[in-house]
């Protein structure tokens, strides 16, 4: 006759395997899950200052201010195992001595874009309509949507950044990066599911996942600039993306 505690083991142990086994099925279905994205990233202006790029340099130095437009659709990347999408921009370019370095590769903006029934974080993409509605939420429902990343009706995924100010500015370990050619602007992403592992963005298609088209601009930095950039115009954006695109 069994005691009380083997009993218990014995239910844990099966409700483990079964939790382990279902999950399992939920990381490995999302391959039946059509993805399409699509992505059209614009450079809008970039301007090559010297100065301190960051409040804890120690010295002066060349770095860049990168501006760009960004209309994207990630939204069939959303489905019942997405928790959230960690998309980035990076700018890749030649380093100084591309014979014997390789392409350096810099973050100049990223976001997290979540589920609908996923928390909110510091870092949320938050829908052109929503950050530029001035109006108080009235009602209790009011609120609840106030709390939400998008709109009712709108999917998550849809990104719309017009004249987007970077969160990082761009400099070189040589400390030089004026007038270097072939760069280009990216835009990656990582989705993290409930359960399962991570997958990372691709340009290639694997059964029903399409790869990603579009989303690369290539641009030169430009000579470098004197006193006649103001500060303002060199200002990043951190935090709440609070965004200027126009709503969709």
């Amino acid at each position: 006759m069994h005691n009380n505690l083997t009993r218990i083991q014995n239910v844990f142990g099966f409700f483990t395997s079964v939790a382990f086994a279902v999950a399992a099925v939920i990381a490995v279905s999302v391959v039946l899950s059509a993805q399409s994205p699509s992505a059209s990233l614009q450079l809008r202006n970039v301007q090559v200052v010297k100065g301190r790029p960051h409040y804890y340099s120690t010295k002066r130095e060349e770095y860049a201010h990168v501006k760009f437009d960004l209309d994207a659709d990630l939204s069939t990347l959303f489905n019942w195992n997405t928790k959230q999408i960690f998309a980035y921009i990076t700018a890749s370019y030649p380093s100084s001595d591309p014979s014997t370095i390789p392409r350096s590769e810099a973050i100049i903006w990223d976001a997290v874009i979540p589920a609908t029934n996923a928390p909110a974080h510091p870092n949320t993409y938050i829908h052109p309509s929503l950050s530029q509605s001035n109006a108080r939420p009235k009602t209790k429902a009011d609120r609840l949507a106030a709390q939400k990343p998008y709109p009712p009706g709108k999917e998550p995924g849809i990104l719309k950044l017009a004249s987007q100010k970077p969160k990082y500015q761009i400099n070189d370990v040589s400390g030089r990066i004026a007038e270097r050619a072939n760069a280009t602007l990216t835009l990656h992403w990582n989705v993290q599911p409930w359960v399962g592992a991570l997958v990372w963005d691709s340009r290639g298609t694997l059964g029903r996942w399409q790869g990603l088209r579009g989303g690369m601009a290539g641009f030169d930095f430009p000579a470098l600039k004197g006193t006649e950039v103001k500060k303002e115009e060199l200002r990043t954006e951190t935090g709440g993306e609070r965004n200027r695109g126009s709503p969709a």
